[in-house]
């Protein structure tokens, strides 16, 4: 596909290319997304046992936005692929459906980030940090919120009993990872249950599907 230039998000992300994008219900057709990331470097990092003891929840953030290699890393712990060949992901998901999508609210806009070619695709520009998290005063500073939605679609073939649970254990792994990773990087992490989830479904423009939790990330204050 032809590449253009793409203009600078302050320095949140930089060096990023523009590609046409359509997106698709389908569970198993790749997606392609507008700003592509930094490739991850997946070699090396702290020794794991170090990351499980230092995993907390902080509450206190620098308003410093992330550079774009932490941005990138963090989107791919979160959710990302880790095997190519099979587009198999970093979070276990039932069935292999994998219906948690990650979304990104930053001072810029608010993005989904899409594993297939490791990017994002701007849903709408502007903050939303406040309108999203009106009793999360704290997490206001955070240059990056990251959402995790339950995607209806990829769901329907599970007993409709049985998918608020799925949904909720998926999302579960998607945020253990953002808080290992976060650990491993020194940066401030916690999960928030406490959405304002009609106003953002309006942002994101969803419709049947759920917003389940919020995780602000930055780094310490």
């Amino acid at each position: 596909m032809k590449k253009i230039k793409l203009f600078a998000l302050g320095t949140l992300l930089v060096c990023l290319s523009i590609n046409s994008f359509s997106q698709t219900p389908d569970v198993k057709v790749e997606r392609e997304p507008e700003m592509r990331l930094e490739p991850v470097e997946r070699g090396g990092g702290r020794p794991f046992m170090e990351v499980l003891n230092e995993r907390q929840s902080i509450r206190q953030f620098s308003e410093r936005e992330l550079e774009p290699r932490i941005l990138s890393a963090l989107l791919w712990a979160a959710n990302g692929i880790n095997r190519d060949a099979e587009g198999k992901r970093t979070a276990p998901s039932t069935r292999d459906v994998r219906e948690i999508d990650v979304y990104m609210l930053t001072p810029h806009g608010a993005y989904l980030y899409i594993p297939e070619g490791h990017g994002i695709k701007l849903i709408k520009p502007g903050d939303y940090r406040k309108e999203v998290l009106p009793k999360a005063e704290f997490a206001h500073q955070a240059p990056v919120v990251l959402v995790y939605v339950a995607n209806s679609k990829k769901l329907e073939s599970f007993e409709a009993s049985s998918r608020e649970f799925y949904s909720a254990v998926d999302c579960g792994f998607v945020s253990q990872n953002v808080y290992l990773y976060c650990a491993s990087e020194h940066l401030a992490t916690v999960v928030l249950g406490s959405v304002n989830k009609e106003a953002l479904g309006k942002i994101l423009g969803l419709v049947k599907d759920k917003v389940l939790l919020a995780q602000p990330v930055g780094y310490r204050d």
